[in-house]
């Protein structure tokens, strides 16, 4: 029997897919890509945005033409959220929610034997419960990602997330470094945290368990070389975590913090916690204690009630705090949330030009940054070869700068010191120093 997997959405969704897999492997699945054809298909979903509800809609289209008679399951967000809508769709024939991916092999099973539709979707606002879904081996051998934390309670005027997530749960400190540990004997060099919103990490944990506690176990861990870790709410850097987290010596300089708008009344409308001036701050704290840090972002352009002075107001701000790379997200209204009802949506076009203008601006400001290290020795771990020919690998510096360089032998997986010496279109060219 052949299974395959699609991901949308976040790298939470990435590892519970990986997690999924290996549950399909064990009980004695090939593994095929998507495009292929197979037995099963498993569509892990994503419904931040009105286009992932598309995106997860087309992916069922896909599998049902690839083959017609194959079990497709739909799990994740979307199916969390839209349970019935999700079952109606031609084809479907197993919905589980965000808790329930790991009984996936189960449910597909019993579709398969008995072809009846099955759908499975507990109410995650009662479900307190971290779901364990431990991922041992990861097809990409360079890096892995743990999930250390689901569920979100901030509820931000425009997030469907809390009602897909439910109530913040935290995985056990002491699984969390029983997996790292495990993929440090696997051979992986670097491990990235992640969860819906890993800064509340420990808030449901007994003993003083904190993000930052995990971090410092981490840490110690032998044989891992570089810890990332997911989009992060800026509040957690408080001037208590940057001074902690400085010493860390193996916390990768690469913080993607959520910033969504920078305007203070767009934030308030949004319902963030923050100020553009603390964000400020926390960026220049950080800068300071790491010069070569690089710090990334998410903005929605187009938010309800957003004026011109607004986003030029945001405009501003981006401008002058010069991010190494943002996100630009035009505003989508989703039903449920208090964003879709408010005054004053935004038309379209102007939608369409603000985020024309940012993006132009992440342009310039991501080659201002990666031009700051041209010349410069950095160690990049090595991911893959670029395509079948040749003899160029990219990878990443700590900071996530791409690099490419040439090599005569597989260099995949390997951190080796790079001398960066040409910018080209997105990424920097080096030379190996071992």
């Amino acid at each position: 029997m052949k299974a395959a997997f699609a991901t949308l959405g976040c790298r939470t969704n990435q590892y519970e897919t990986e997690a999924m897999i290996e549950k399909f492997k064990r009980d004695g699945y090939e593994i095929v890509d998507f495009d292929e054809f197979a037995d099963v298909y498993v569509i892990n979903t994503c419904t931040v945005t009105n286009m992932g509800d598309k995106k997860s809609r087309q992916m069922i289209s896909r599998a049902r033409k690839e083959n017609g008679d194959a079990v497709i399951a739909v799990v994740g967000c979307y199916s969390q959220i839209k349970p019935e809508e999700v079952s109606h769709i031609e084809g479907v024939d197993v919905v589980l929610g965000t808790r329930n991916k790991g009984d996936v092999v189960y449910w597909v099973n019993r579709a398969r034997e008995e072809r009846e539709k099955i759908v499975e979707v507990s109410d995650v606002m009662k479900d307190t419960e971290f779901e364990e879904l431990d991922v041992e081996e990861y097809r990409d051998r360079t890096r892995a990602f743990v999930k250390v934390q689901d569920g979100c309670n901030r509820f931000c005027s425009y997030c469907l997330i809390p009602y897909a997530r439910g109530a913040v749960c935290s995985k056990d400190p002491e699984k969390a470094l029983a997996e790292v540990r495990k993929l440090a004997e696997h051979g992986f060099k670097e491990v990235v945290l992640t969860g819906i919103h890993i800064a509340s990490y420990g808030a449901d944990l007994e003993g003083g368990w904190n993000l930052l506690k995990l971090l410092q176990e981490i840490d110690k861990v032998e044989g891992i070389e570089r810890v990332g870790i997911g989009s992060i709410d800026p509040q957690f850097f408080t001037d208590e975590a940057i001074e902690a987290t400085a010493k860390l010596k193996k916390l990768l300089p690469h913080f993607h913090l959520s910033l969504q708008s920078g305007c203070n009344e767009t934030l308030k409308r949004m319902n963030r916690k923050y100020t553009t001036q603390e964000y400020r701050r926390i960026v220049d704290l950080l800068r300071e204690k790491n010069g070569d840090v690089s710090i990334t972002t998410d903005i929605i352009v187009g938010f309800p009630g957003e004026t011109e002075e607004e986003f030029e107001e945001t405009f501003g701000f981006l401008e002058s705090i010069e991010l190494s790379k943002m996100h630009i997200f035009k505003f989508s209204p989703r039903e449920g949330t208090k964003a879709a009802t408010m005054k004053g949506q935004v038309d379209g076009v102007r939608k369409d030009e603000r985020s024309k203008r940012l993006i132009a601006l992440d342009e310039q400001l991501e080659k201002k940054f990666r031009a700051r290290f041209l010349g410069r020795e950095m160690p990049v771990l090595y991911e893959q070869k670029l395509g079948k020919e040749g003899n160029l690998y990219e990878g990443y510096t700590d900071n996530y700068i791409k690099v490419v360089a040439e090599s005569d032998r597989d260099i995949s997986g390997e951190i080796i010191n790079t001398r960066t010496f040409e910018e080209q279109d997105g990424f920097l060219r080096g030379n190996l120093l071992k």
